[in-house]
């Protein structure tokens, strides 16, 4: 399995956001990735990924719209356009998405399919680019009151509906598990996955810490096809390093 090092949380004992990549390959690790761009010094990010070698997996698409209303989707393809050239900038094959949250006045249909369509305009936008964007199912039960999309299998039938090779699902086990669903819900749609995240639950901490069946569900991803990257996406109880002791030896 190869590890990406998400240095929002990792790593921050590095004051220098850039050195943190220098961290995560020290520690070796196989990617490093992160949210926000807007506020970051790309060309120092830039410097820091050609010195170490590694790849920047992916970033998140900014600005955040609550894309289940129409009304947003022009300001969310903008931000698109502009996150595009950032990825472009740093090497980042993906975009990560979010939805945004539940629209009150909006029936549950009529928001799934403002998804769907302003996901097949974003299409247009990256196509031919070789970056992809992929739409992330979040927990609504912890972290994120509100959000609207929850369910990995309305994350698949998203990705299906609009049936563009440019839109993929992120399948975070964390939030996943925090919603009560098992990973045998991407049985047979393995390969809309671009990408997947792992915390463990409760506490979104690293594995180990929590009580999630965590190692059975990266070797059911394994079996099943996914050869991406796995993002380290927790808050590290300890140090950064030593949170990282729950990795097989290569």
């Amino acid at each position: 399995m190869r590890y990406s090092a998400c240095i929002e949380l990792l790593f921050r004992e590095d004051p220098i956001f850039a050195d943190r990549i220098r961290a995560a390959k020290a520690a070796g690790l196989a990617a490093v990735e992160f949210w926000g761009w807007s506020g970051k010094d790309l060309f120092a990010v830039e410097v820091a990924l050609a010195a170490t070698g590694l790849p920047l997996a992916g970033i998140l698409c900014e600005p955040i719209a609550n894309i289940t209303n129409p009304a947003t989707h022009d300001y969310f393809l903008a931000g698109v356009r502009a996150s595009l050239a950032a990825a472009q900038q740093l090497g980042a094959p993906m975009l990560i998405a979010q939805a945004g949250n539940v629209i009150a006045g909006f029936t549950r249909a009529q928001q799934h399919q403002a998804i769907v369509d302003v996901l097949g305009r974003a299409a247009d936008v990256v196509a031919g680019s070789g970056v992809t964007i992929a739409v992330e199912p979040l927990n609504d039960r912890v972290d994120h009151p509100g959000y609207f999309l929850t369910s990995t299998t309305e994350g698949l039938d998203i990705v299906d509906a609009v049936g563009r090779p440019e839109i993929r699902l992120l399948y975070d086990i964390y939030h996943a598990a925090t919603m009560g669903e098992g990973i045998e819900l991407l049985d047979g749609r393995v390969d809309r996955v671009a990408h997947v995240h792992l915390a463990d639950t409760p506490g979104r901490h690293q594995p180990g810490t929590g009580k999630l069946d965590w190692q059975a569900r990266l070797d059911w991803l394994t079996a099943h096809g996914y050869t991406g990257f796995v993002g380290l996406e927790y808050a590290p109880v300890g140090g950064t390093v030593e949170s990282l002791g729950f990795r097989a030896p290569a």
